[in-house]
């Protein structure tokens, strides 16, 4: 889910204009963990009247510092993550917590997980957060070992192509000891708030195809073999693959029987993410083209297409 952030709230950083639950999830009860962060971000935001909170000041209208730090952050095993126009993106990522003897980690009301940034920590463009809590096992009286996700539903606006690229990684940890951000008598004094940022996350990648087509098939041996195709990636604004265009696109060659692509010439993509060029015919053997990504755009490789030579 996104949270296209403009004002800094919790600890100087956790900032948000919008917390936008997907619609498909709203009616889910999974969803009341990201419910949860919402309001109490919110409030905390609107009582205090300013554009931060500060954990070395105490204030009347604000949560108090959850005595709660992060460590050994770990975002998707540090492989990129690339994501389509449509499907749900899971994410897995793991984090050490460990707390003060008095914050109640299995208290019923206790919430922690993960999310990803965008930008600044202090100002971030876009966090994604997962769908529910992380899931922690207790490893010592004051640590923990934590498990959760961080849930992308490009079909429902969590992206805009800008987003594609680096991004941060940080951790979340509510108390509410006893308080219902949904209730008129919410008291957000009495909740607490940990929030750390900075930690190292993969890209987020536009998800990418490409596709090639060799003819004619079959073709006499030292003729012109013909070769097209087409590289595109998701446009996450429009739910569609559009061209990626003036790219480097490596054609390739494997003879039949062989289990290694060699590569015969690179080309650029047009304006429109096309691929056309010629090679002669020699033997029998597969045609590829092979895209080594970029930081926005992950690395894809055609399947082979099989020409007979004669």
């Amino acid at each position: 889910m996104r949270i296209r952030a403009t004002v800094a709230a919790v600890s100087g950083a956790l900032a948000l204009s919008a917390f936008v639950v997907p619609a498909a999830q709203a009616a889910d009860s999974a969803s009341s963990y990201r419910a949860d962060v919402a309001k109490v971000l919110e409030a905390a935001h609107s009582a205090s009247g300013r554009t931060a909170f500060s954990a070395t000041t105490a204030a009347d209208d604000e949560p108090y510092a959850l005595d709660v730090t992060f460590s050994n952050l770990k975002v998707n095993s540090g492989k990129a993550i690339a994501v389509g126009t449509t499907n749900h993106v899971a994410v897995p990522v793991t984090y050490t917590l460990t707390h003060g003897a008095d914050v109640d980690i299995t208290a019923a009301d206790f919430q922690t997980g993960p999310y990803i940034y965008k930008g600044a920590f202090s100002d971030p463009d876009n966090m994604l957060f997962g769908v529910d809590a992380a899931k922690c096992t207790v490893t010592s009286s004051t640590a923990a070992s934590c498990k959760g996700n961080i849930d992308i539903y490009p079909a429902e606006g969590d992206l805009i192509n800008s987003d594609a690229g680096a991004w941060k990684a940080a951790g979340l940890a509510i108390a509410l000891n006893g308080q219902d951000p949904s209730s008129s008598s919410f008291d957000i004094t009495k909740v607490g708030v940990a929030d750390k940022g900075g930690f190292t996350s993969p890209n987020v990648q536009r998800y990418s195809k490409l596709t090639v087509n060799a003819s004619p098939e079959p073709v006499k041996k030292g003729k012109t073999i013909t070769v097209t195709g087409k590289l595109t990636r998701a446009n996450w604004e429009t739910n569609k693959y559009a061209g990626y265009t003036g790219q480097s696109v490596k054609l390739q060659f494997r003879k039949k029987g062989s289990t290694t692509y060699t590569t015969i010439k690179t080309i650029k993509t047009d304006g429109y993410g096309n691929l056309k060029t010629t090679t002669t015919a020699s033997v029998d053997g597969y045609y590829r083209y092979s895209f080594a990504g970029t930081s926005t755009t992950p690395a894809v490789s055609a399947a082979g297409d099989y020409v007979d030579v004669r």
